[in-house]
Parts: structure tokens; C-alpha cells; sequence
């Protein structure tokens, strides 16, 4: 297949495309290598994209209405994969703007790009901050989210509604995944992993949020990318027991569906950075601080919806995905 994949040069999209175009896929990349983090590092995982017979590499901006119109037009891809947003929770308290201009207006052009086109699937990044205030563990496709606690969080619930309104008006296929806290080798550089990495190697305390009270689902890139592969290949389609009187929030009368990705297994954070120590051979210093504002203290997936359609279930153990990291973070940064 033809797949275009923005954010091509991010943690998801560079590994996204690797796996692509190594089982035969031509892959259209579209980034624009904003500087949010580390330009080095995202040039770094397109690098060898751009050495690959079947690789196209686009930089323009999402929100660019006729730069994306264009790019529709030229390569008419079948199906297309979105990740391109601006990521983050407590940067959206700083910079709110960005979240209305990449992730709402971005995702309105990707949207009409493949209206236009003829796309047969269109699957793209959510995320578990949606569930925001919820409580009931673990969290499911089906429970209502309706109460955000950072606008990053509530312009991925945006997402959602749009592409129900696309896949309900013009019969488009559309797969929302809500990623619950991806880690692993070339990760995000503000990430906890990253930064907790970084410092306790330079000998600096780090800041552990709610007391370390947290508990993630952290989930590991590779069993990421296999679910988004799989969700990609299978189209999504209407639901035919779909009742609007007792409605499911994750499927509908129209060609739509949503899906967590989850580890299915949280782990305290105090846990984690137990077994990011030990890999490392260092203590840290740690610096106890209260919950920050847009956080939620804990995430936990329910996936039995992917494992039933998709056939798949996140399944790396945190200590391997840990130990991965780190011997990748040694090598790039010759530490």
C-alpha cells in the first residue's frame, strides 16, 4: 500500500514507518521538524527513512490547508495514519494556541485530505489523557469522557468527535488510538524516561510529581507500532448491534472505532524508576513534589476491544523495554 504518515520524524511515526516500508509499504512522511525538542534527534530517526527506496519525505506543517491539499493530491495515498500533533500535557498550560493550531486545525485538513481522496482508512493518535477526571479502572473505550483536565487532553477528545462526524457524513473509515504512555529507545526527550535518564547520570535530582504516587500503563514503542500496523490493515466498519438509545461510545452505525493501547499492567512510578536505577547502576536523588496541574495521578487500559478485533496485546515487560532504553540512551549520547 501507499500510507502517508505524518509526524514522520516523531518517537511513533519514525518507527511507524521503518516497520511500513520494511514489510513492502511505500510510505509518504510528512513532518515539519518543529522545534518543541531536540531537532538533532528527529533528524536522526528520519535519516535512515531517507535511504529507503519507497520513502518520501514532505516538510511542511499539517495546518498548511493548501500544502496538505496539495500532498493528497500528488500522491494519493490509501490509507493514512495521523500522528502529527503538538504533544504534552503541561505545555499546553504554557502554550494553548499550538494544541488549536496542530492538533484541531492540523487534523481538519487530514480529515478533508482523505474526504477527497478516496482514503480507504484514516487511523490516528488519541491518547489516555482523555479520560481525565474518570476514576473507574481500568479505563475502556466504552466509559464516557467528557471531563478533560488539560486542553491537550480535550483536543484529542476533539479528534475523536471529528472523525465520528467524517466517518457518519462521508462513510470514512476511522480507528482512534489512545496511547497510554509510550517509552523506549529513541523516545521523546520530555518524557519521564528521558528526563529522569539524563539527570541521574549527570548526578541531579530528580522531580517526581504526586509524591511518586503515580501509576502509568507505560507501554513499549514496538508493541505500539504492532497495533497501530494491525488497526491499519483492518478497516474500520459500522457496528451493526450499534443502539442510539443505549449508545458505545467506541463503535457506531458508521465505519468507526476506538481502541486503547495499554500495557494492561500499571506500574508505580516509584517502580519504575527502581528498575531505570538498576539498569543504569545509579541511585537517584529525589525531590517529592505535589500533582501537577492537567496530570492524572493514574492510567490503567482496558484492551480487550483491540485484543478481540485486532488479535493483539501489548506484552513487553517494563524491565526489558527499561533495559532497552538504556543501552540505546548510552549509545546515541556516548555515555
Amino acid at each position: 500500500m501507499r500510507v502517508l504518515v505524518t509526524g514522520s520524524a516523531g518517537f511513533i511515526g519514525a518507527a511507524l514507518s521503518s516497520r511500513l516500508l520494511a514489510r513492502g509499504d511505500e510510505v509518504v512522511g510528512i513532518d515539519n521538524l518543529n522545534d518543541y525538542y531536540d531537532v538533532s534527534l528527529k533528524q536522526a530517526r528520519l535519516a535512515p527513512l531517507l535511504d529507503e527506496e519507497g520513502f518520501f519525505e514532505e516538510r511542511i506543517n499539517i495546518e498548511d490547508q493548501n500544502a496538505m491539499s496539495a500532498i493528497f493530491k500528488k500522491y494519493q495515498p490509501q490509507r493514512v495514519v495521523n500522528l502529527a500533533a503538538q504533544a504534552g500535557v503541561r505545555y499546553s498550560l504554557i502554550n494553548p494556541h499550538a494544541y488549536i493550531s496542530s492538533n484541531i486545525m492540523g487534523f481538519m485538513n487530514v480529515l478533508e485530505g482523505c474526504r477527497h481522496n478516496g482514503v480507504e482508512h484514516l487511523v490516528y493518535a488519541s491518547s489516555s489523557s482523555v479520560y481525565g477526571s474518570n476514576t473507574k479502572m481500568p479505563f475502556s473505550v466504552a466509559d464516557n469522557v467528557d471531563h478533560p483536565v488539560s486542553l491537550y487532553a480535550a483536543s484529542k477528545k476533539a479528534n475523536e468527535l471529528m472523525a465520528h462526524t467524517y466517518s457518519h457524513l462521508y462513510q470514512l473509515p476511522t480507528a482512534g488510538l489512545r496511547f497510554f504512555t509510550v517509552y523506549g529507545p529513541w523516545g521523546r526527550p520530555d518524557m519521564a524516561l528521558f528526563i529522569f535518564t539524563r539527570k541521574i547520570l549527570a548526578g541531579e535530582p530528580i522531580d517526581i510529581f504526586n509524591f511518586g504516587h503515580h501509576r502509568r500503563d507505560f507501554t513499549y514503542i514496538d508493541d505500539i507500532v504492532e497495533g497501530v500496523i494491525r488497526t491499519l490493515d483492518q478497516v474500520a466498519a459500522p457496528n451493526p448491534d450499534w443502539n442510539g438509545d443505549i449508545p458505545d461510545s467506541s463503535t457506531s452505525a458508521s465505519p468507526y472505532r476506538l481502541y486503547n493501547i495499554g500495557s494492561n499492567n500499571p506500574v508505580e512510578l516509584m517502580r519504575y524508576i527502581e528498575i531505570l536505577e538498576d539498569c543504569l547502576g545509579q541511585k537517584a536523588e529525589k525531590n517529592l513534589l505535589p500533582l501537577q496541574p492537567g496530570d492524572v495521578p493514574d492510567t490503567y487500559a482496558d484492551v480487550d476491544a483491540l485484543v478481540q478485533d485486532v488479535g493483539y496485546k501489548p506484552a513487553t515487560p517494563i524491565e526489558q523495554g527499561i533495559a532497552n532504553f538504556v543501552d540505546w540512551y548510552r549509545k546515541y549520547y556516548r555515555c
